[in-house]
């Protein structure tokens, strides 16, 4: 009997394997396929795609093509397609739907022509970056676009697209970077959120007749403002008509007052007012001395929950300034939407709460209502690093950039507190979200890390490429290659994401694209298409690592100090393989003995990791 359940489990597990295998199989064909489409539906006049050979049987041979990047080079797992400037002539290639795995599609400045298919958006479903510019693509933008939900950028400037912008893409939630300039698009531009897309007149320049915000007021809506003040005038004559006038006045102006409300309230803040008189709500504070805090006390601090109190957002929620009538500022963060029970959360909030170093946040509170989760922090002053080192206003903000001592002090302390989380804090935690928009700082520009241990707390993923777009292991530009592959975290991924906290730092760069200024010379030259990663890669291959140092901290008497902490950031980002990167204490040591001299750190309260308890963190991490 035994022998025979053996017997049917070693059968089970052998199918297991044969239809993992053949689904794996599938997958590469089907990539493959996608990219023999393309190949076969363009013309290649200047000869770009001659590396696309197909035939190979070598696992991850479509990687070497030319534009083509790979999840990871040993599978046939396309990641992006970047085929801009090459010339290229044809129709939107519509076998492009067998690259299920794309988040990058960028086929800019070719002889493209035709309109986009109207299911756009099941055929590239996770893309990311949509870049169609300088094309001739043409008829309307189709309205399925919208559903294409994780697009943080689409740029289709310079085509001849006709016709109405789809009021739909406002439910693109993530847009940050949009275009449809040198058009031919007229009607009204819809009313996308502000506080993610920052429009410019630019991006939608030269079309026939579009218009509103932040181009000039559609025509429409002067007339009938004009029709209601001449009847208005006409209405003196009859009582009637005055009554009509008065009528309208008041509505059109409680219209007014109405859409100034929803401006000022992101999602017309439904989600806080509907919180008002909620029975039921449990707050917990850590501290005694605000143990009573109620919920109508944080909707008070906020003032509901105001668009003008937002102070940042990413991937776990939407943080919130608040002020207590004793006049005590603190942060509050909105959780996203998440699937754990009250008792699980609770217990979490719990365990986080407990969690305490000179270089995290406190959590000072946590608060249930209904559906929604609130997390009270104390009040960082300065804000984000992220705001500080890329200033909304740069022509404004240039003479208040970090200096390298302001810098150097914020990475040390930075490392410090995730060292901790990773070898002291108990249980140990892997933070998942690493950048520079989750390092906030104090008064004194003191680092703090926050949003440690909310990763558990997003809702579950069904699948891993949604699991690795939706940022569970991080935001774009600071995720570890390797996830992609394993998808399982560990602490050499915050490794990697705090090497390029570090690049950011050095090179006053954003994450996620470099621009190349600060003389007449590289003023002249495009900016560099790709990540910060992928340029520092290139410079350290070309051995120029010195011309990635932010131009502003040069010549103060601490180059050698800055390259030291460039290749400690190197260190962290370019091995391929995991292990080859240092642990987090390692990282720590290293910026400390940089930055000695400066006495910014106190007595260590770091344990020092030994490599059974590293690998005994990592088991304990991956089957948690």
């Amino acid at each position: 009997m035994v022998s025979r359940l053996v017997f049917t489990i070693f059968l089970g597990n052998c199918l297991c394997l044969l239809l993992l295998q053949s689904s794996l199989i599938d997958a590469n064909e089907a990539n493959v396929n996608c990219l023999k489409s393309i190949y076969n539906q363009v013309k290649d006049p200047n000869g770009y795609l001659s590396s696309w050979v197909f035939g190979n049987l070598t696992q991850g041979y479509i990687c070497k093509f030319n534009g083509v990047t790979c999840w990871h080079d040993d599978e046939n797992r396309v990641l992006s397609i970047k085929l801009s400037g090459y010339g290229l002539v044809g129709e939107f290639p519509l076998g492009i739907k067998n690259c299920s795995d794309l988040t990058g599609l960028e086929l800019a400045n070719n002889n493209f022509s035709g309109p986009l298919p109207t299911n756009i958006a099941s055929l590239i479903p996770s893309v990311t970056i949509l870049d169609l510019s300088d094309n001739s693509f043409s008829g309307e933008i189709p309205v399925m676009i919208s559903n294409i939900t994780f697009l943080n950028t689409l740029l289709l400037q310079r085509n001849k697209f006709t016709g109405r912008l789809p009021p739909e893409l406002v439910l693109l939630g993530r847009l940050s970077k949009f275009s449809v300039a040198d058009n031919r698009l007229a009607g009204p531009i819809p009313n996308f959120n502000g506080t993610v897309l920052k429009m410019k007149p630019d991006d939608f320049a030269n079309n026939v007749d579009l218009c509103g915000p932040p181009l000039d007021p559609c025509k429409g809506a002067s007339s009938n403002r004009v029709k209601v003040i001449v009847i208005a005038a006409v209405g003196g004559l009859s009582v009637a008509a005055v009554v009509v006038g008065a009528a309208l006045y008041f509505y059109f102006r409680r219209m007014a007052l109405v859409r100034k409300k929803l401006k000022d309230d992101p999602e017309e803040n439904r989600w806080a007012r509907s919180l008002k008189g909620q029975k039921g709500a449990k707050v917990f504070m850590f501290k005694n001395a605000v143990s009573k805090m109620k919920l109508k006390d944080l909707m008070k601090a906020t003032e509901e929950f105001k668009k003008d109190n937002i102070i940042g957002k990413g991937r776990t929620g939407t943080m919130y300034k608040g002020v207590l009538e004793d006049g005590t500022p603190l942060m509050i963060k909105r959780l996203q939407d998440s699937q754990r029970s009250e008792k699980e959360f609770d217990s979490e909030m719990k365990t986080l709460g407990s969690v305490k170093n000179r270089n995290l946040v406190p959590l000072l509170g946590y608060c249930i209502a209904s559906k929604e989760r609130l997390l009270m922090y104390e009040y960082m002053p300065n804000g984000y690093l992220y705001d500080q080192l890329h200033p909304e206003d740069e022509e404004s903000s240039t003479s208040k950039l970090l200096d390298w001592t302001s810098r150097l002090k914020i990475a040390i302390g930075a490392a410090k507190g995730l060292a901790w989380l990773h070898h002291s804090c108990n249980p140990r935690i892997i933070h998942r979200n690493i950048s520079s928009k989750c390092i906030l700082l104090t008064a004194e520009f003191e680092p703090k890390i926050s949003d440690f241990g909310l990763a558990r707390l997003m809702n579950p993923i069904d699948t891993h490429l949604s699991t690795f777009v939706n940022g569970e292991f991080g935001d774009f530009g600071y995720v570890a290659p390797e996830y992609s592959r394993t998808m399982v975290a560990t602490p050499k991924g915050d490794v990697y994401s705090f090497g390029v906290v570090l690049l950011e730092l050095v090179t006053g760069q954003k994450a996620t694209s470099v621009t190349i200024g600060g003389s007449e010379e590289a003023a002249e030259e495009e900016s560099f298409k790709g990540n910060l990663v992928e340029w520092i890669t290139k410079l350290s291959s070309e051995s120029k690592l010195q011309e990635a140092i932010d131009r502003s901290l040069l010549g103060k008497g601490v180059n050698d100090e800055i390259f030291k902490v460039l290749k400690v950031a190197c260190n962290c980002v370019l091995p391929e393989v995991p292990k080859q990167r240092p642990t987090m204490f390692e990282v720590y040591q290293l910026l400390r003995a940089i930055g000695e001299s400066y006495n910014f750190t106190a007595d260590d309260d770091i344990l020092v990791p030994s490599e059974s308890g590293e690998a005994d963190f990592i088991e304990e991490l991956i089957v948690r």
